[in-house]
């Protein structure tokens, strides 16, 4: 199918308008990953015992994910349902708020117990949110793009990530630039406040986007599923664990190697919060080439390919990521993060096309929504598994075996992959 000029405008302000809400969900969702060992752990969850501090901001985080499964079964629902636009506006409206709502909460010295308990309150709407926001965005791009475009249009989307990553991690660097004592007081505030203004441009760009040609033609059928979430989950049990299983790297391996490790540095080696927060700035410009690159190889060879490559290189560098990161030089620092960062980020690079590809047009929102998040349930602990197996064992090692099992369990899913494919006349994939 031969793009007209208009054709490829379309599609390109289409997936630009994914790529900001993608940027904007995980710059919000980021913020809260680096802001847990550096300012939740102090001010909110606090405690003689760091470690137990520790736990419990990470505790938090882990609450974000295990809200997101709802979102994605709500918001999936109505958005096989009903239609993917109007869903999308939603989500991204919702998690900027509670973001901004996050830096205006007053600390545990102001409110006591109520600082953590709104604090927690508001990861789980934010959780709700985002688990209807990056299936919907997938799918709408992949939908509106012709066939020789999608992978480019699910890349496009999913460069909006590290972006996120990227500009999250550059303003936690600035402010932790501050003295100590106007960084707690209100330098980490100004992050999670600089959401409001991101949240309107990408309002605006979202409400001129049209509904998905795909879905008005399932709809027009008369074709649409009546409980999409549970034909994902029970019509093909295999299917469904491909899909969630081929999340795990990317998912939780990016957050073993992010708010783990930043935790892991400051509480443990005792290293700066500048060396950690430019390691992660550095690992975050990585992850644009390493999308790129990657979508690229998907879009000739297959998606399937890409993620099982993704997980046989983290299983090599586990063990040297950590050892790099052990050493506590600046260089070996920079050196381990982004090696580790970038190979868990390979599969990443064509998640969405992979989870695309194993689901129809009529519950693709939610296949796309459910696996990931599902996935993410369980990742969403891998920082606090990781912390707990560090202090247990004494040594990195113990969290190398992590992120070695996350890999192989990853590769394993995406060699499966292929026989589960889609084939029809409103989605061809490249999965295998």
């Amino acid at each position: 199918m031969h793009m007209t000029s208009s054709d490829s405008r379309r599609t390109r302000r289409i997936a630009f308008a994914m790529f900001v809400g993608t940027a904007l969900e995980t710059y919000d969702f980021m913020l809260y990953g680096l802001a847990a060992p550096l300012v939740f752990t102090r001010l909110f969850f606090v405690s003689n015992e760091p470690f137990v501090a520790t736990l419990g901001a990470l505790g938090t985080f882990a609450v974000g994910f295990a809200m997101r499964p709802l979102g994605a079964m709500l918001f999936g629902h109505l958005g096989d349902r009903f239609g993917r636009r109007k869903c999308l506006i939603a989500t991204i409206a919702i998690i900027g708020i509670t973001t901004c709502l996050i830096g205006m909460l007053p600390t545990y010295a102001v409110a006591g117990i109520m600082a953590p308990l709104v604090l927690t309150m508001l990861r789980a709407i934010q959780g709700i949110a985002i688990g209807g926001e990056w299936g919907g965005a997938i799918a709408l791009a992949v939908e509106h793009a012709p066939p020789d475009a999608r992978a480019r249009s699910a890349a496009m989307t999913q460069l909006g990530a590290p972006i996120g990553i990227l500009t999250a991690t550059a303003a936690f660097f600035l402010v932790s630039l501050l003295p100590p004592a106007m960084f707690d007081l209100w330098g980490w505030r100004l992050p999670f406040l600089a959401a409001f203004p991101m949240l309107l441009g990408t309002l605006w760009l979202r409400r001129q986007v049209d509904e998905s040609p795909m879905f008005e033609q399932v709809k027009k059928a008369h074709h649409l599923s009546h409980f999409p979430a549970r034909e994902v989950i029970f019509d093909n049990v295999p299917r469904f664990l491909v899909g969630t299983i081929g999340c795990m790297l990317g998912i939780g391996g990016f957050y073993l190697m992010s708010s783990y490790v930043i935790s892991y540095g400051t509480s443990t080696l005792h290293l700066p919060r500048p060396l950690l927060l430019a390691a992660s700035a550095v690992a975050s410009v990585v992850q644009i080439f390493v999308v790129l690159v990657g979508s690229r190889l998907g879009e000739r060879f297959s998606n399937a390919g890409v993620v099982a490559a993704g997980g046989v290189l983290t299983l090599l560098l586990a063990f040297p990521v950590f050892a790099l990161i052990d050493t506590g030089q600046p260089w070996a620092v920079i050196l381990g993060i982004t090696l580790g960062t970038a190979s868990v980020y390979i599969p990443v690079s064509v998640i969405g096309q992979y989870l695309a590809e194993l689901f129809p047009v009529e519950r693709r929102y939610s296949g796309l929504g459910i696996c990931s998040n599902i996935a993410g349930v369980f990742c969403g602990f891998v920082p606090m598994l990781a912390a707990t197996m560090q202090h247990a064992a004494g040594g990195s090692w113990a969290v190398s075996m992590v992120l070695a099992a996350l890999a192989l369990m990853t590769m394993v899913a995406a060699l499966a992959a292929p026989r589960f494919a889609v084939r029809g006349e409103l989605f061809v994939g490249r999965i295998s």
